[in-house]
């Protein structure tokens, strides 16, 4: 008896990954549980384990077809219980992502079939529509006027979506190396493109006097680290500050869902981690509910766990507010991106001795630029700047953040 190999529900609004790498060939013995492909997501990467005890007799996607939530990607023999030699042939998987475009029949339009209300069937029929091509959302599969209002939507942006440009062909170098783009790197370059295009983007931007905070966690550091058993950095006092401004300013904590804000009466806080992979952002969520050390411990896991490519689809998804540290790579001044649909992120840079005004003396401190992006289609230059400046008071004052004022 053969038993299938599907992709598992990836995560929230994840519908497709790339078959990274099978574990096993065709002929193989394999024990239930067992890791036999990895597939690749724009957030993660992720094992599927077998689900039976048995011979891998198939292998139906290629490595770096994109498959969908639920698609076959091959079969076990359960009753087999002995490895069979496979042939060179066999080894070869049936079909891979290119000849699936080409083999995979075009739907026929299916008739028009209850259950479909009056007004569904109308616009099915005033608009062509195949119904082969459309998923019902409602009760028992029914097909909702939302759900043809929102195919209509899409065919209609298909449609009218300009072709890619293409540069001009060229003659191929021999010192050159071509090398396919990960899910992950795609899905980073369409989600910043994304951002840019669908956000009304500003950045505004202020430095902030490192000192009091320097001084503290130097007083501190030993302490702390023995008592608590976790390292005190910066970033603890960057998610406390932006935690006090984002309560004193709840639409930098807000989304747009089509004509509506969406206020979070929560606080997730995603924190930027550079990987070998690309960017990816996990969140610690109800931030504003964790102790310093509690920040500290959360955010040291999740960055081993991002290096070591283990992430879970829990600890990507439902940040309200992003905090990104370029300075741990020596930058400057930067323009965050927007990390689609939070309406803010702030960034962080590196520390550096700069002369400046204190008491009508030019001193030498340690300043950081901040900046901060954010959506000025629901956040106001006025909220944005006030905002900002709130981040800088705590931070450049943190027995403030200690007492919450």
């Amino acid at each position: 008896m053969s038993v299938d190999i599907k992709v598992p529900a990836l995560g929230e609004s994840v519908t497709t990954a790339e078959v990274a790498k099978w574990f096993k060939r065709v002929g193989d013995d394999i024990t239930e549980d067992e890791p036999v492909v990895e597939l690749e997501t724009d957030k993660v990467t992720l094992e599927v384990n077998a689900p039976v005890t048995g011979i891998l007799s198939e292998i139906l996607v290629d490595e770096g077809a994109e498959v969908e939530v639920n698609a076959l990607l091959g079969r076990i023999d359960e009753s087999a219980t002995a490895a069979v030699t496979p042939s060179e042939t066999a080894r070869e998987p049936a079909f891979s992502a290119e000849t699936t475009t080409e083999l995979d029949p075009v739907p026929e339009p299916v008739a028009i079939q209850a259950p479909l209300s009056p007004a569904v069937r109308k616009m099915v029929e005033e608009n062509d529509i195949n119904l082969a091509a459309i998923r019902g959302t409602g009760k028992d599969g029914r097909l909702t006027k939302g759900d043809v209002k929102a195919f209509l939507d899409a065919r209609a942006a298909a449609e009218t979506r300009p072709a890619p440009r293409r540069s001009a062909p060229r003659a191929p170098d021999e010192r050159e190396e071509r090398v396919r783009m990960s899910s992950l790197r795609r899905r980073i370059a369409e989600r910043l493109k994304d951002a840019q295009n669908t956000a009304a983007m500003l950045t505004t931007f202020n430095d902030v006097d490192m000192s009091a905070l320097l001084k503290m966690r130097q007083r501190y550091r030993d302490n702390f680290e023995k008592r608590h058993g976790a390292r005190l950095g910066f970033m603890s006092f960057f998610v406390k500050a932006c935690l006090a401004a984002l309560k004193e300013f709840p639409v930098v904590n807000a989304e747009i869902d089509g004509d509506d804000i969406v206020y979070k009466n929560f606080y997730h806080i995603g924190v930027a981690v550079g990987t070998e992979q690309g960017l990816v952002v996990p969140v610690l969520r109800d931030a504003d509910e964790l102790s310093f050390a509690e920040i500290e411990r959360k955010i040291s896991e999740l960055g081993a766990k991002a290096r070591d490519g283990a992430l879970a689809m829990e600890d990507l998804a439902g940040g309200t507010f992003t905090i990104s540290n370029g300075g741990v790579y020596g930058s400057m001044l930067s323009t965050p991106i927007l990390n689609p649909p939070q309406s803010g992120i702030l960034g962080m840079h590196r520390i550096e001795d700069r002369p400046v005004a204190r008491d009508g003396q030019v001193v030498i401190r340690p300043m950081m630029y901040v900046a901060l992006s954010y959506d000025h289609r629901i956040v106001d230059g006025r909220e944005a700047v006030t905002f900002l400046v709130k981040v800088k008071e705590g931070l450049e004052d943190p027995e403030r953040l200690l007492i919450g004022v």
